[in-house]
């Protein structure tokens, strides 16, 4: 894994948590345990302080980064969708934030709010709420069927962290 200390201060990566050489983890991030970070991530903490919970996944190509002294907060069970930016946001517990979406300064979601492919969100999402679009609009509540489905989503990707990844994935090259 590539990790960074920046100005003294060093990646922490709890047990179970699998990060590729290819992502790059810099300076003051915290990441807790069963957490999967995909190829090409690009965590960076050199301004301002990222935290991410516990079981999360934070697919290829995803970019996070913080405001100067800020903080850039995901909770546990967070399913962070391949390309999409968070700055200086916070995203609450079971979250779904779709692929290429952007969370601007200070955009807060809330637990179960699922973020549609491509939005752009600048403010604040509800707990619970689906919400789409540029600038991102609610469009309905989040049903039952659809945190179970996300739930088993969630749950095979902290399986590949855990499990799967440690074991099976090689450089070959």
């Amino acid at each position: 894994m590539a990790l960074y200390e920046f100005e003294g201060k060093r990646p922490q990566i709890e047990a179970g948590t699998f990060v590729p050489e290819t992502a790059d983890v810099v300076g003051d991030v915290i990441i807790g345990r069963d957490c999967f970070i995909g190829v090409g991530a690009r965590l960076r903490g050199d301004y301002g302080r990222i935290i991410i919970g516990d079981s999360t996944s934070v697919q290829e190509n995803v970019v996070i980064h913080a405001r100067d002294g800020g903080e850039t907060r995901v909770g546990s069970n967070v399913q962070l969708g391949h390309g999409c930016i968070l700055h200086n946001a916070t995203v609450h517990d079971n979250a779904v934030i779709g692929v290429g979406a952007i969370l601007t300064d200070f955009s807060v979601i809330g637990d179960w709010a699922i973020i549609g492919e491509g939005a752009v969100v600048r403010g604040e999402i509800e707990a619970g709420k689906v919400a789409v679009g540029v600038p991102a609009k609610v469009i309905g509540e989040v049903t039952e069927k659809q945190k179970q489905e996300w739930t088993y989503y969630k749950e095979k990707y902290a399986e590949l962290a855990r499990d799967r990844y440690p074991k099976g994935f090689k450089r070959i090259v």
